[in-house]
């Protein structure tokens, strides 16, 4: 069944051209897919079409040309499956810095899609006015310690190409938040999930996955895909995700 969902992930998600709204732009060069705009840039795909030795190493250095010309940091994500198996050496050659591994973990929207049961007091809402968007982003600052106003930018973005943001509120207060993407093929994602210290451990990330998987049910997607933390890991796998490989993003930043 792990393989299964792999091959499915590989050709419906990565095999396909990323969605983008107004100010950014996606290009085919080669293998990848390169995504700029809005300070979010990304180098994706579904494999490097057998590129590797000298050759990946050209074109790594033609990718890193393309952004340090903008200016502009970008991100190229790896997948733990996927050949050669010495990129990362050659990312990290070429000036690349790791972040976090992730673990993309799959599975069937239906049995993910209960009633959601935030803890007593809090609620869950979708959200598309500005100032929500905001709350969030001082949400992610507040969680991660440092300046997250990129997000109200990329969430407007989301929320243009079809995307749900939803927020988990005590009161006044937005303690959790969310997203789904719908699409491409059988898929939807879910991202986000930062969760303020004092409210973790009450059953808040789990409600915000199954509000998000009603949305996809309702929409017709028969899988969900998550990139998530080695923290979320075992809250999915309880849910009946499967872990199918890992991804890393590798961050190349322009010098000042």
């Amino acid at each position: 069944m792990t393989n299964e969902l792999l091959r499915a992930y590989d050709a419906e998600v990565r095999g396909v051209a990323p969605a983008v709204g107004t100010g950014r732009t996606v290009e085919r060069d080669g293998p990848v897919f390169r995504t700029s705009g809005l300070d979010y840039n990304m180098i994706e795909y579904r494999d490097l079409g057998g590129l590797e030795g000298a050759e990946l190493d050209a074109f790594i250095a033609r990718q890193v040309a393309y952004f340090a010309a903008r200016g502009e940091r970008f991100e190229w994500k790896t997948h733990g499956h996927d050949s050669p198996a010495d990129l990362p050496d050659r990312l990290l050659a070429a000036g690349f810095a790791p972040e976090d591994a992730e673990t993309t973990v799959v599975g069937r929207a239906a049995p993910l899609a209960t009633e959601p049961r935030p803890p007593a007091g809090v609620q869950l809402r979708a959200v598309t006015a500005e100032a929500d968007l905001q709350r969030i982003a001082d949400l992610s600052q507040a969680v991660w310690g440092e300046d997250r106003n990129w997000i109200v930018p990329m969430l407007t973005e989301e929320i243009e190409l079809g995307s749900v943001i939803v927020v988990a509120e005590a009161g006044a207060e937005v303690v959790s938040s969310g997203r789904i993407r719908f699409g491409p093929g059988r898929f939807a994602s879910l991202w986000g999930g930062s969760t303020r210290a004092d409210w973790r451990g009450k059953g808040i990330y789990r409600a915000l996955v199954a509000y998000r998987a009603q949305l996809a049910v309702a929409r017709g997607h028969e899988f969900v895909q998550v990139d998530c933390t080695e923290e979320s890991r075992p809250i999915l796998e309880r849910l009946g995700m499967s872990a199918v490989t890992t991804s890393t993003p590798y961050i190349w930043t322009p010098a000042n």
